[in-house]
């Protein structure tokens, strides 16, 4: 393998896909990236088995060939060499890496050893543009759970009802549903949210579509010169829809940067409490205000105008509330609950038929 590439090109595709590759496994080969050459491009891919990236680089191939090598060294290197060509010649296991007045060998292994991923024969396949995508998925993603012992919560839900697409993630505390696209096809896959947080890293600045294909197994993200599979995870996931209130007799509707602010300056006081404020509201009045006690330091009301159909108090994790407010749309945001105990549903007016946020009460 003889071939040209630039520094930028590489540092990039480097950085791309080293994080996926696996410091901790049993296999070795797994904190390796492996380098090939495609036709007149390089491709770059780790794996950590679950999830595979690779991102192809414009190269000038002398001769063609592969090999693994460190990562994390690799991606060091890189990026601290001049920008312009970088020459990559392979003797053997030796990488030979020369840049202007910088020479390196590195050691690797042949490439012969390295897990790929195998391809999808038979899938469905949807396109949307990247901004929609990520935006939806951001909005999502924050209430997918990161306890391994409950594999399935752990999983962005893909499922199909009413001829559309859905995304949904719930922790068991919260719960996060955004319209995708419309579709005829029958869906239901569980995409793991880590391959979620790493599609939304790697598509950061990218502007066009993304292709997404999938079967009972795999998923692959496709968007421009970067390609990422996912093993999808087994399970059932559980029937949501019925956890989500059709009606309400508390409705509080104001601008999000006052239901924002008024959160910011509570959850200063509910830190020794695990983040618990309580919401009241006053029909009478026309306002909502939230109440949080430190017992050790003192405790804040904070008021704000709203909209309000009926009086109610409820008591939540004002964490929770701001991730929320973070990813709603607009500038006005509803609040509707029922009670002291049942879900509070989270909305905006712009976003109202295609995101809903649900988050659970504590008991107070």
């Amino acid at each position: 393998m003889k071939l040209q590439v630039t520094q930028e090109n590489l540092n990039k595709a480097l950085s791309s896909v080293a994080r996926v590759a696996s410091t901790r496994s049993t296999l070795p080969i797994l904190s390796n990236v492996l380098l090939k050459t495609v036709k007149n491009r390089l491709s770059v891919s780790a794996t950590n088995l679950d999830i595979a990236v690779t991102h192809y680089i414009g190269s000038k191939v002398v001769s063609e060939g592969s090999i693994t090598i460190p990562a994390r060294l690799m991606q060091d290197l890189v990026s601290n060499l001049p920008s312009g060509v970088i020459d990559l010649n392979l003797d053997e296991n030796k990488l030979h890496i020369n840049s202007k007045m910088y020479k390196s060998v590195m050691n690797g292994v042949s490439s012969e050893d390295f897990p790929v991923m195998p391809a999808i024969e038979k899938g469905q396949t949807i396109t949307l543009p990247a901004s929609s995508l990520k935006h939806s998925l951001s909005q999502v993603v924050i209430a997918a759970s990161s306890d391994e012992t409950r594999p399935v919560l752990t999983g962005i839900f893909f499922n199909s009802f009413n001829k559309n697409l859905y995304i949904v993630a719930t922790d068991g505390y919260r719960l996060a549903e955004k319209l995708l696209t419309s579709t005829d096809k029958e869906t239901s896959i569980l995409v793991p949210a880590s391959a979620i947080s790493d599609l939304l890293r790697i598509i950061g600045d990218y502007s066009g579509d993304v292709s997404i294909t999938y079967d009972e197994q795999q998923i692959l993200f496709a968007a421009g010169d970067i390609e990422l599979t996912a093993r999808l995870i087994d399970g059932k996931y559980p029937d949501y829809r019925q956890l989500i209130p059709k009606k309400f007799t508390t409705t509080i509707s104001l601008p999000q940067n006052d239901l924002n602010n008024i959160t910011k300056v509570s959850a200063l006081f509910a830190r020794e409490s695990a983040g618990s404020i309580t919401i009241n509201t006053s029909e009478e009045d026309q306002n909502i205000s939230i109440h949080s006690i430190a017992s050790q330091l003192g405790e804040n009301t904070a008021t704000a105008d709203a909209k309000v159909v009926g009086d109610g108090v409820v008591t939540m994790n004002s964490r929770y509330l701001l991730e929320a407010l973070n990813v709603l749309e607009g500038d006005d945001v509803d609040v509707k609950f029922n009670g002291k105990l049942e879900p509070i549903v989270l909305s905006s007016k712009e976003s109202s038929a295609s995101y809903t946020h649900i988050i659970m009460p504590l008991k107070s």
